[in-house]
């Protein structure tokens, strides 16, 4: 039995951890497996690029639990888009991506691939195996479902998104002091989140409970108002954008500082509308989606909002680097091990699909399907622990 491991797509604070459990999982209990790792994804699995895991690395397993990233590195690579792998040169002219990494994982020996990335990774890993199948080739495919966003249907909780919400709390703890280094400050603290606002407001939930444990001077206006979120701004409610300044100008006047929390995909299709109109080209990756790095909402937010706000000073910090490069925090790793663990059971079971928590069968972990799994999960804006942190923020 030959097992190959690949990580996929942007990081999270969970590759490393999932790496780590699969191999100790495999090595004890299979002592005479062979694992591999393709480097930076389905770009080394088309390249052949590979490494080896010696069965000595159990001597050091818990060292992968003690890092971010991933020690295999990642690529954004979609096997279904011909064009793009020829023009980066992963293919050439007339080559099928698909069939090459077919090739690759026949060359190989490969009988259980676990691939470790968000929707489009293991969406990518289900056209993988649907090919190898029509081509008489036995590969069982288990994915472990990764994304900060949390936005990957049927999964309630994705690898690592609890830890980049923490992560964005502490980012943002450090990041809000600068609300005392002019009068009318703005700051926009923009979080990861291209069609979700999970992160966003998870982000903002876990900041405003670590806001509970500090001491504030009220005489001398260092009040917990004046360190809390003004406002949070998600792709899943429209922004009444006059309103909200209405409000926010309120808040500005009383504590002289607005602090908002900004999904990088809020308004997003208003941008690009408006974008498009002035003929600007609008960058797209490989999967078809827009570049955020290059639209930059924070800074178009920033400036609308500074005009009506007579903001003296405007500050955009991002937390996306920070808290998605992070190690997994305890709750994560709990997650990550109880998925590994099964993914192992289900691909020696010869059971292909991505194991996560099931919200369509009342959480309960299981392999689900690759046919069930997409992405672009909303957020549900109607949970009671959102609903409450909405209106206390709204309290001027």
């Amino acid at each position: 039995m030959k097992v190959a491991l690949l990580t996929s797509g942007g990081i999270a604070p969970c590759l490393s951890a999932s790496i780590g459990r699969l191999v100790e999982n495999y090595i004890k209990k299979y002592p005479n497996i062979e694992i591999i790792g393709y480097l930076n994804g389905y770009k080394g699995l088309l390249q052949g690029k590979k490494i080896s895991f010696p069965k000595s690395i159990i001597k050091n397993i818990s060292s992968f639990y003690t890092f971010g990233g991933s020690p295999l590195g990642n690529s954004r690579v979609k096997l279904t888009n011909i064009e793009d792998c020829i023009s980066k040169g992963y293919i050439k002219k007339d080559q099928n991506p698909l069939k090459i990494a077919a090739d690759q994982l026949v060359k190989d020996k490969i009988s259980i691939l676990h691939t470790i990335g968000g929707d489009d990774t293991n969406t990518t890993a289900a056209d993988l195996s649907a090919y190898l199948k029509e081509h008489n080739y036995s590969l069982t495919v288990v994915g472990l479902p990764k994304t900060v966003d949390n936005d990957v249907f049927p999964i309630s909780q994705t690898l690592g998104a609890w830890t980049a919400a923490e992560q964005g709390a502490i980012f943002f703890e450090n990041i809000v002091n600068e609300n005392t280094t002019s009068d009318r400050q703005l700051i926009i603290h923009e979080v990861m989140g291209r069609h979700c606002g999970w992160l966003t407001a998870a982000t903002a939930h876990e900041y405003r409970k670590r806001l509970t444990n500090f001491s504030f001077l009220n005489e001398i206006n260092v009040c917990k108002k004046k360190w809390d979120i003004h406002s949070i701004l998600i792709p899943e409610k429209d922004i009444d954008f006059e309103k909200e300044c209405n409000r926010l100008n309120q808040v500005m006047e009383k504590y002289d500082c607005v602090n908002i929390f900004l999904s990088e995909g809020a308004g997003l299709n208003t941008i690009v509308n408006e974008k498009e109109k002035l003929g600007n080209k609008i960058e797209r990756d490989a999967f078809g989606h827009v570049r955020l790095d290059d639209l930059n909402p924070g800074k178009w937010f920033a400036k609308e909002f500074s005009k009506r706000l007579k903001a003296n000073k405007v500050l955009i910090q991002k937390s996306g680097y920070f808290s998605r490069s992070a190690k997994a925090n305890a709750k994560d790793l709990k997650l990550i091990f109880d998925c590994a663990d099964l993914a192992m059971v289900s691909a020696i079971n010869g059971k292909s699909g991505v194991v996560g928590l099931d919200e369509d069968n009342s959480n309960h972990l299981s392999c689900i399907d690759f046919k069930r799994i997409k992405g672009g999960k909303p957020f549900d804006i109607n949970q009671s622990w959102y609903t409450q942190m909405i209106d206390e923020i709204n309290i001027i």
